[in-house]
């Protein structure tokens, strides 16, 4: 216990420039504690002790706004960093050095049973306010922008981007025009301009039809 400990505090010294000390990480970072906390939660879990285990998930949340659910399965060397509003569903599987930001959501759709949350290969990155939702596997190496919504499988080594995210970057070479984190595509926008290309297409068919009935 004492050397996962010292691996999550480690993980994040190297990817926090802000992080001083050893102590500090391990007694003021939320995402430490709540790391801390859901191991001790995860072991009741596994050991059918249901109430205790939510019993500890809700005193960490309480204490670091972060919401794991005492029964996902969390690999080593997770980060969370800042943290706030991270919520992870009971059958997440999350892999070794896997880095997550604050308000990402590793959820279900509400349509599936069982398993009903991701898996999230090592070494992936999820950025802030990203919403991954649904059973299935975020590949190892892989990258989620800030904001995207992953609704199906995202391979190895990939980059997504987007609502619904999309493959923009995979095995170093670029799948499609990449996007940064900022200039996210507006769903709301994107079906209103499919709207008016419906509309003109309509149009035109009446004007046409128009014109003939003038011809007869």
């Amino acid at each position: 216990m004492f050397k996962r400990l010292r691996e999550d505090v480690n993980a994040v010294r190297e990817r926090d420039p802000a992080a001083r000390s050893f102590i500090e990480v391990l007694l003021l970072y939320p995402g430490v504690k709540a790391i801390r906390m859901h191991r001790r939660a995860h072991f009741y879990y596994k050991h059918k002790l249901f109430f205790l285990a939510r019993y500890v998930s809700q005193r960490a949340l309480k204490k670091t706004g972060i919401e794991i659910h005492p029964g996902a399965t969390i690999g080593r060397r997770l980060v969370i960093d800042h943290g706030t509003g991270v919520v992870i569903g009971e059958t997440t599987e999350i892999g070794d050095d896997v880095l997550i930001y604050q308000g990402v959501t590793l959820g279900g759709t509400g349509k599936d049973v069982g398993k009903r949350h991701p898996t999230i290969g090592n070494n992936v990155m999820i950025s802030a306010g990203a919403k991954v939702l649904g059973p299935f596997k975020i590949g190892d190496n892989s990258r989620v922008a800030a904001g995207a919504v992953v609704l199906e499988e995202v391979p190895p080594n990939s980059t997504v981007v987007g609502v619904p995210a999309r493959v923009v970057r995979q095995d170093g070479k670029k799948v499609c025009q990449p996007l940064d984190q900022i200039h996210i595509p507006d769903p709301v926008q994107q079906k209103i301009d499919c709207l008016e290309g419906r509309l003109a297409e309509l149009e035109q068919i009446i004007l046409e039809k128009g014109e003939k009935n003038e011809d007869i």
